[in-house]
């Protein structure tokens, strides 16, 4: 018998072949759509030296060392399939920071709705250059596809595989059949072989270091507690969304439904602490004193504080709110305090007190979880209480949440007539008409009605027709057109406002007006071209997070501007006091701001104010590489002077999620009775 063995291929095209060559090919193409995602990141203090591209070959090792226990052509298709999914992945991490500065997890995937929704707000955050990130596309799947269907590819699966000649006229079929099932084994050993060894040097180059990390300068990492672009900072893209996954996965579906034990005590030690310092509020000269006056709560989709009271081209941004601050309080630091959530953490942190989640949005997350929400407070003390926004009502799953608010009524898209169509629904201005309306001939008083604008919302692509600013050298601009859809919700409210008042509202409602969160443009020299000075980073911190609270009371009173810091948690306990309820019992987190006791405003990100200093964090979430302002001078001060502050708004902040993840008021109600 003469065995032989088939010829294999020799030189570059032997090379591009093996499976050694075709992972590492993956594997730098991979590191380099890493790489590039970084870069475009420009997050603070966040860099991407050795360690990082360390721990990125790592992690793309463990995402993928199965591959080597395939066979050839099983192998080189996930490795194919494994590009692609990864390249969407990363491209899509890239499009969402731009617009939330924040990485994608699997409780936003789970609102993929919300993402649906955002249409041309997306396409506005897909540039042109972003084609070099698909380039190598253009080379893989043609190359996937050859060696997957070309002859060679095929009769290569059978590389090193003996075959047999005829002895003397006779085929020896016994000692082939030996040979080619030794052969089947040795490569199976190799495969097993190769995809061990991956996975060792993954869990040592990936793992290691940030297991490492999280015992010393990163502590803590892994408590829920860390920004996502933090935890980013030390993970990396990869590991960050394989531990999302476990997260996910142990919270939601897995054995970890209980509550640490010390953090519970944490929890109760809080709020016992709260209860004894809000007992003497009840002394204060505005308490109850607007008792069962109807309370109108606006919520103004992407309304920031920087333009109120200025002008452009000698026209005024915001001339009827400018006119509605003379006869009303007008809080000038006011923060807002959403994570991911946005449009849904505002609506929770004002209505329920409550700090919005980490990751996701707690309307989807938890929306039966229990609450001491506003409406529900109000309902108890016979309020009508109705919520209005011309949208979808399964929008950030609002028609559920709401129904666990305790709404009597929710008036969504299809509850108002489209009579004037307007960007993603509604316009403001027929909105504001509508649902004035409703609350003047369908809504027995007292009322709570709690109002969602829709007008200003990304991209601001306002009609020619409703352009009524001259925007000057911002005209063309995503910044010039946020300006006019501004301007436009400014004469929608101004028009709301008189509405109440001949139809004889006004006088006997508490009325708020916010904004949810920031305009998503954060290029400072924009800023700086506005304002004509140079900004500093507290300059862009208070810019980017100060939303505008207006608070008209029935009689007019105490109208003024207020400097001292507030936050859109504030505003239910606010109210309470105004309409002369005891918040003692309520498991609320916000500040009285009529209590007249010093107030801290925190917010999602771990930044805080109390009035003297403003803390900003690093984006790698370590205290000392923060930086603490001296609100007196608008300069950097001694780190030190915020660490006291730090502490508590960490602990602030890990009490709340602690309280909204496990159901914890469902369980100390059921435990007091």
């Amino acid at each position: 018998m003469v065995v032989t063995r088939p010829m294999r291929s020799s030189g570059t095209r032997g090379l591009l072949r093996h499976p050694l060559t075709l992972y590492v090919i993956f594997t730098i193409l991979i590191l380099l759509k890493l790489m590039l995602l970084h870069h475009n990141l420009h997050a603070y203090n966040i860099t991407m030296g050795l360690l990082d591209k360390v721990i990125a070959i790592g992690s793309i090792l463990l995402l993928s060392f199965w591959v080597w226990w395939l066979p050839r052509r099983g192998m080189i298709a996930a490795l194919a399939i494994l590009h692609l999914l990864l390249t969407a992945l990363i491209y899509a991490d890239m499009v969402y920071y731009r617009y939330f500065q924040d990485f994608l997890t699997v409780p936003v995937l789970l609102q993929a709705r919300q993402v649906d929704s955002l249409g041309d707000s997306i396409a506005t955050l897909i540039y042109a250059r972003d084609v070099w990130f698909f380039a190598d596309l253009l080379l893989v799947i043609p190359f996937a596809v050859i060696m997957l269907f070309s002859k060679r590819g095929r009769s290569s699966q059978n590389s090193g595989m003996y075959t047999s000649s005829y002895n003397g006229g006779y085929r020896d079929n016994s000692s082939a059949t030996y040979a080619s099932s030794a052969s089947r084994k040795k490569r199976l050993h190799r495969r097993l072989l190769a995809g061990s060894i991956t996975l060792v040097l993954g869990l040592s180059l990936g793992a290691g270091p940030i297991y490492y990390s999280g015992k010393t300068w990163a502590k803590g990492l892994f408590d829920n507690q860390w920004w996502n672009v933090s935890m980013y900072n030390v993970t990396g893209l990869l590991a960050f969304h394989g531990y999302d996954i476990y997260s996910y996965v142990k919270n939601n579906l897995g054995s970890g439904s209980e509550a640490d034990p010390a953090d519970v005590e944490q929890v109760q030690a809080f709020f016992a602490d709260r209860q004894k310092s809000n007992e003497s509020q009840h002394s204060q000269a505005l308490f109850g004193k607007y008792k069962e006056s109807n309370v109108i709560i606006v919520q103004g989709e992407a309304f920031m504080n920087f333009m109120i009271g200025q002008s452009i081209g000698g026209q005024e941004i915001t001339p009827h709110f400018n006119e509605l601050m003379k006869e009303s309080q007008y809080y000038s630091h006011f923060y807002h305090q959403t994570g991911q959530g946005r449009t849904s953490d505002a609506d929770f942190g004002a209505n329920i007190s409550l700090y919005p989640l980490s990751a996701g949005s707690a309307f989807v997350r938890y929306a039966d979880h229990t609450y001491d929400s506003l409406p529900s407070i109000l309902k108890d003390q016979g309020y009508s209480t109705n919520a209005f926004h011309a949208y979808e009502s399964s929008f950030w799953n609002r028609y559920t949440m709401y129904q666990n608010m305790k709404y009597d009524k929710f008036y969504s898209k299809n509850d108002f007539v489209e009579d004037d169509p307007l960007g993603w629904s509604l316009s403001d201005v027929s909105f504001f008409r509508q649902s004035v309306e409703k609350m003047s001939s369908e809504v027995q008083e007292p009322f709570y009605s709690f109002l969602i604008t829709l007008s200003s919302h990304h991209p601001y692509s306002l009609p020619k027709d409703k352009q009524q600013l001259d925007v000057g050298e911002f005209q063309g601009t995503m910044f010039g057109n946020y300006l006019q859809s501004v301007h436009y919700v400014d004469a929608a409210l101004g028009g709301m406002v008189e509405d109440l008042k001949n139809r004889g509202l006004w006088e006997k409602t508490i009325f708020m007006f916010y904004g949810d969160h920031d305009n998503s443009i954060n290029d400072k020299p924009l800023y700086e071209k506005f304002f004509g000075r140079q900004l500093n980073d507290l300059d862009m911190a208070q810019i980017m997070n100060e939303v505008p609270l207006l608070v008209h009371l029935p009689d007019g009173a105490e109208a003024g501007t207020f400097e001292q810091p507030a936050g859109q948690l504030d505003i239910t306990p606010s109210v309470l006091h105004l309409l002369g309820i005891s918040d003692e019992s309520y498991y609320h987190m916000g500040n009285n701001i009529y209590d007249g006791s010093e107030r801290m405003v925190v917010l999602r990100n771990g930044s805080f104010t109390d009035g003297k200093v403003f803390y900003i964090p690093s984006d790698d979430y370590i205290y000392t590489s923060g930086t603490c302002y001296d609100l007196s001078t608008h300069e950097a001060t001694d780190i030190n002077a915020c660490k006291a502050g730090f502490d508590q708004a960490t602990k602030r902040l890990h009490v709340s999620d602690t309280l909204i993840t496990y159901d914890l008021i469902r369980q100390f109600r059921e435990e007091s009775h």
